[in-house]
């Protein structure tokens, strides 16, 4: 149903391999329910427009998932495992320093936005975030220690994950009012460079000092205990 995912960052090209199981049956019916539940959301979508689109009968859907919410955790399990391996692909040097993981990261999400976009506005997609969150939260506390600040963080990394995940996956669901104030289709090409300029910019000019940060940090122990 859809092609290899790939990204061209002038000369490099990084690629999510494909899974050889993408090939099959129950990759089709996944890729279709993916697309019928971003286009109607869960409870319109139906077994039978899945099975159409994925050329297949309702009964080997019902075969390889058995009811709506299997297919839903199969969708949200296929995006457990590109965000797992473009975590692996980061950590092993192939992201960051080397490309623009933002592109990476379209390129192997990309087709599955509509159905993210959708599940995350109905309250669903837990298993994504919570592994983002976890993917997150190891990576701050990771950067906490190999920085060793003598200002260390006032919040737990797990906090601090959950919040920029959050961020993270807002992108997706407001895409078109950040295309209209950034002036650019923020799912094409010239967005990814423009968020990944952004994202570097917030991450490595704080808007608050150490002293303006301890400041506030100060007035929120004082409200606590009051």
């Amino acid at each position: 149903m859809y092609s290899r995912p790939y990204v061209r960052l002038g000369e490099l090209v990084t690629v999510i391999p494909r899974d050889p199981e993408d090939l099959t049956a129950r990759a089709r019916i996944r890729d279709a329910a993916m697309a019928h539940f971003g286009e109607y959301g869960f409870e319109r979508a139906t077994i039978r427009g899945i099975a159409e689109t994925a050329q297949v009968s309702p009964g080997l859907v019902r075969h390889h998932f058995g009811a709506k919410q299997g297919l839903r955790e199969a969708c949200d399990a296929h995006l457990v495992k590109l965000i797992r391996q473009l975590a692996d692909q980061t950590q092993a040097g192939r992201g960051l320093g080397n490309g623009n993981p933002i592109a990476a990261a379209r390129a192997a999400v990309g087709p599955y936005e509509s159905y993210l976009a959708r599940a995350l506005v109905e309250g669903e997609a837990a298993p994504l975030f919570d592994e983002m969150v976890e993917l997150g939260a190891q990576w701050l506390t990771d950067a906490d220690a190999a920085r060793n600040r003598n200002d260390p963080p006032a919040a737990d990394a797990k906090v601090r994950a959950a919040v920029t995940t959050a961020m993270a996956l807002s992108i997706t669901v407001l895409h078109k009012h950040i295309s209209r104030a950034i002036g650019s289709d923020v799912f094409s090409t010239d967005g990814d460079e423009l968020l990944a300029r952004a994202l570097i910019d917030l991450h490595s000019h704080p808007q608050l000092s150490l002293k303006e940060a301890r400041t506030a940090l100060d007035a929120l122990d004082r409200q606590h205990r009051h």
